[in-house]
């Protein structure tokens, strides 16, 4: 009985660990937005060594009093791997240094491939609270839960509210950018023997750009909703249309959803 007691015991909190660890897995993801909006990845990148705590204090833009709570930081983006620890040698001994771990090359702001606008962007209050509605939303007649919250769409606000529109657009571009430079590296050989294709839902671009480039023959063509795309310039052989995917898309050899 003590033995099946003591299972039963250790099973319970093993399920409360497993509860808590969902309660506050959102720590992980803000401390990453935190960090990239105070340029801490930027910042460890310009210094060249392992960082020191005192270091990275000094060049961080915030409060006297807040920088005993960045040791606390750093300590959660070392567990989420986004960062790593090195011991530093000095006159006065040894100490622990920060470097960026791999996958933090990612998110520095002046990189071709930073997904650091997606992150941003997906963690922003507007894209995160209509979580916060989603039992509400499966008792009521809305058609998501952003609509719940906001009161309309994502297209619909990003189309009123131009800063949105601008962080949204961004995001998508650096997506893009990444999937288009290993998509074209790795399996290009899909585009051979194409003479037109059509990126619906292409935004500013980015991907017919892409293809353009590395296919002059192709007639490349960015399709959206004529808000998304009036007043861009595109290429000799990249265009942008305006319209609505659901009544009609453009003629093309292929066409391309992302």
């Amino acid at each position: 009985m003590a033995f099946q007691s003591d299972v039963q015991s250790k099973d319970l909190l093993n399920s409360q660990a497993h509860i808590w660890n969902h309660i506050f897995s959102f720590i992980k993801s803000m401390s990453l937005k935190c960090a990239i909006e105070l340029e801490i990845p930027d910042i460890i990148n310009r210094h060249g060594s392992p960082m020191l705590l005192s270091e990275l204090v000094e060049a961080l833009a915030v409060k006297q009093e807040r920088t005993q709570f960045v040791y606390r930081l750093m300590r959660v983006l070392v567990h989420s791997g986004f960062v790593v620890k090195q011991v530093v040698s000095s006159t006065t001994g040894c100490d622990e240094g920060y470097l960026l771990a791999p996958v933090a090359r990612l998110l520095l702001k002046d990189t071709p491939l930073s997904f650091r606008p997606c992150v941003l962007a997906m963690l922003n209050p507007i894209m995160i609270d209509p979580c916060q509605n989603m039992s509400k939303w499966f008792q009521n007649d809305d058609l998501t839960p952003f609509h719940t919250t906001h009161g309309t769409g994502l297209w619909e606000l990003s189309r009123q509210e131009t800063g949105l529109k601008e962080l949204f657009n961004e995001a998508l571009a650096s997506d893009s950018r990444f999937v288009i430079s290993v998509f074209l590296e790795q399996c290009g050989s899909v585009f051979q023997g194409l003479d037109s294709i059509v990126d619906v839902g292409g935004r500013s671009g980015t991907v017919a750009k892409a293809i353009a480039k590395a296919f002059p023959n192709i007639r490349c063509i960015s399709f959206d909703l004529p808000h998304v795309v009036n007043g861009l310039a595109g290429s000799e052989n990249m265009t942008y249309v305006g319209g609505d995917m659901f009544e009609a898309i453009p003629n093309a050899n292929a066409i391309l959803i992302k």
